[in-house]
């Protein structure tokens, strides 16, 4: 299946096939697939790498384990922490849209948190019929600036709002039913290679470079401008309220958190 040996920087692991017309990216960060700030970094410079790459096609983000993300490691959300994780994870978030090629989200068990924010990036999500879909941020007395962006795109204002206010999770049939995953798979890593070379493989890298951008082109800057907006009202508003630092104290010490009135 690969045309080059699969390399590994610490976590995140990218192989190319099919000739280079498809770069396969695993994350592999243990239990859970918690995303802490190094990955993020890791990611970001794998984003780099391949801002100006030739003859890529496609980018299937996948994950090894039984679970694409548990979400963003809690402790990086504390102040002096969040200030730099943040910033870091919109400016990744940036980077992968700024490739230019359509991604490919394959997504087994638990997708929550700002692990569904990643797969939100993709151009589709294929899924298996086991996995699970939330952002859980406001329990934590929090809310996900990418998602608040992404999720109402996806599938809608109401339902986007449900789900981020909510903070529940539903299963694929459901996502499925709401345009939030685009194809239900026993293998969806299969299904999104197979997908890849359908419908890519053929055509020209030049054409499906520009015609991704061209597809992005209507809410791309608008994207980017409101995300800023929305890290500020998050690092310079929400933070220094009692609610979101005792919702993540809580969630680490393990107990139930005590809300202000108000």
């Amino acid at each position: 299946m690969s045309d080059a040996g699969a390399t590994c920087a610490n976590r995140i692991h990218r192989e190319l096939l099919d000739d280079g017309q498809l770069l396969h990216v695993t994350l592999d960060l243990g239990k859970g697939n918690i995303i802490d700030l190094a990955a993020i970094v890791e990611l970001r410079s794998l984003a780099q790498e391949h801002l100006g790459a030739t003859g890529l096609k496609a980018i299937v983000l996948d994950h090894a384990g039984s679970h694409f993300s548990f979400g963003a490691a809690v402790e990086d959300h504390l102040p002096g922490q969040v200030e730099e994780m943040l910033p870091q994870f919109h400016c990744l978030a940036k980077e992968l849209l700024a490739i230019d090629r359509p991604i490919l989200a394959v997504v087994n068990g638990q997708c929550l948190g700002a692990g569904l924010e990643i797969a939100l990036l993709a151009d589709r999500i294929f899924s298996s019929p086991s996995a699970r879909f939330g952002q859980p941020e406001i329990k934590l007395g929090v809310f996900a600036p990418l998602a608040s962006l992404l999720l109402p795109q996806r599938i809608g204002k109401h339902k986007a709002v449900e789900l981020l206010l909510s903070g529940n999770s539903i299963n694929a049939g459901k996502a499925r039913r709401l345009g939030l995953v685009d194809e239900l798979a026993i293998d969806p890593l299969a299904a999104a290679l197979h997908w890849g070379r359908e419908n890519l493989l053929a055509k020209s890298a030049t054409a499906i470079r520009l015609a991704t951008h061209a597809g992005r082109l209507g809410w791309s800057r608008r994207f980017s401008r409101d995300l800023d907006r929305l890290e500020q009202l998050y690092l310079g508003e929400l933070m220094s309220t009692h609610d979101a630092v005792e919702g993540i104290t809580a969630f680490l010490e393990r107990r139930d958190p005590v809300w202000q009135q108000g």
